[in-house]
């Protein structure tokens, strides 16, 4: 497998530190409202990697935090007359109920800063003994110019960096600073209604960036295999992950550093952020559009690319999703009639080559469109040999198998997929099918479309093969 490292910008040889392993940390929500499909684009990109991995048969140990207490959530509790903890708590809740609707996995951990806080202290401490972190006024601060890497992974000049943190930081936090771009670890307590933890500098709380630090290394250790997250966040988020890490411990953070591309709305493609106020969340989303299309359309693209939210491309992202619903629908028709099966060599070579061309795919970066694109190739010939005369049921039997894994790399259960929902007319809607069928051995055309028309009309969609006729609802 290659992955592509935004260190080195460019594929390298994944290597796990653990034979079998992946140790894996991906940034979670700021829990101060609903998610948006920007949040949750992050969240399927790395659901379906972690997936892939555990497909190829590693075990991953997947650590995805939740920050539970910052500005941003200070302001929206006092806003709503209600705590940082009990705002915390409803959109937890909510990023729970959202995900789990996306079939997304549950992390192996979901750490929460504020359950963190004598290890982001003792963190801290270290830091200071090191001399890379100094105290002023109740906030301690990085001294980023101490670490000699510092703006690496960003490719950001250190100069360029310091002359615009100069123009954003105001009068009195610069007095507090040695320099402007040095950041915050831990900030004082500046209300009284500022929730706030006792510490050797003061009452105060932690700033974003150690936060991650200390509970991935808590959790995964000194050196992580992976640490993901959007590319927003890149710099200056796990730029000073690293250098708080690495001059706390001394040992490389992260081996290889994977960042997923922004999700873009409307024609011109507008960048999505709740900053821009153009968001649409998944708890509305999810009223209206289906989670199976909402999560496959998400996992269809490459996860460093940019994907644009449209309702003509979830349109097109359901299409693809049906034909193979219906693929797998009529293999599983087919396999349960009693005709002979009959071995055909090319079908099951197409498996097998199928089985290389999806994993070759994953295996470069993941790059799930060359991925489908294999899968989507095969489905004519195994949907030619499933209404032959004389299938070949063992090949069949093992591409739906196949089918069935590939499409839970992309978040999708076959099951659920394959699900008719149940009516209260179902009986009356195979008594129907059932005479069509009576009136067509017969011959007799104009009543056999008269019932056609007739099941059209009660939102049934009808499928004649040579081995009988399969309906659905639209």
């Amino acid at each position: 497998m290659k992955l592509f490292n935004t260190l080195t910008r460019q594929k390298e040889e994944f290597k796990p530190l653990v034979p079998g392993q992946v140790s894996m940390y991906v940034c979670g929500p700021t829990v101060y409202n609903y998610i948006h499909i920007g949040n949750a684009r992050s969240a399927i990109a790395f659901d379906t990697i972690r997936r892939y991995f555990e497909y190829k048969g590693y075990k991953v140990n997947y650590v995805s935090n939740f920050t539970d207490v910052d500005d941003k959530m200070i302001n929206e509790a006092r806003a709503e007359g209600t705590t940082v903890p009990e705002l915390a708590e409803r959109y937890i809740q909510a990023f729970l109920e959202d995900t789990r609707a996306l079939n997304i996995e549950e992390a192996t951990l979901h750490p929460r800063a504020t359950h963190e806080i004598p290890a982001i202290i003792d963190f801290i401490q270290t830091l200071i003994d090191k001399g890379y972190a100094y105290e002023a006024d109740g906030d301690v601060y990085y001294r980023a110019k101490k670490f000699a890497d510092y703006g690496h992974l960003s490719d950001q000049n250190i100069d360029q960096l310091e002359e615009g943190a100069s123009q954003h930081v105001n009068d009195e936090e610069q007095g507090r600073k040695e320099d402007p771009i040095d950041f915050a670890l831990w900030k004082g307590q500046k209300a009284a209604d500022e929730i706030a933890w006792d510490s050797p500098w003061g009452k105060g709380r932690p700033g974003w960036h150690i936060e991650c630090s200390v509970m991935s290394t808590k959790y995964l250790g000194d050196t992580l295999d992976i640490h993901g997250g959007g590319q927003d966040l890149e710099f200056p988020h796990h730029e000073n992950e690293i250098a708080q890490s690495e001059a706390k411990t001394g040992k490389k953070f992260v081996n290889y550093w994977l960042h997923n591309g922004f999700v873009t709305v409307g024609k011109d493609e507008e960048k999505m952020s709740k900053s821009l106020h153009n968001f649409v969340t998944v708890h509305d989303i999810l009223k209206n559009v289906d989670p199976q299309v909402l999560r496959f359309f998400m996992a269809s693209v490459q996860y460093r690319s940019q994907i644009n939210y449209s309702k003509e491309n979830l349109e097109q992202a359901a299409n693809i999703l049906g034909r193979f619903k219906n693929t797998l629908e009529g293999i599983n028709y087919r396999l349960a009639d009693a005709t002979e099966g009959l071995p055909d060599p090319d079908l099951a070579k197409l498996v097998t080559e199928t089985t290389a061309k999806f994993e070759a795919a994953m295996d470069d970066d993941f790059n799930v469109q060359n991925a489908l694109t294999a899968i989507y190739e095969a489905l004519p010939a195994v949907n030619s040999n499933a209404n032959a005369e004389k299938a070949d049921k063992e090949s069949l039997r093992l591409f739906a198998k196949k089918l069935a894994a590939w499409l839970s790399v992309f978040g999708l259960d076959v099951d659920k997929l394959l699900a008719k929902e149940a009516g209260n007319d179902d009986a009356v809607i195979e008594e129907l099918v059932a005479q069509r069928t009576e009136a067509r051995k017969n011959k007799d055309w104009a009543k056999s479309d008269e019932l056609r028309d007739q099941l059209k009309e009660m939102g049934v969609v009808l499928k004649d093969t040579p081995q009988g006729t399969r309906w659905s609802r639209e």
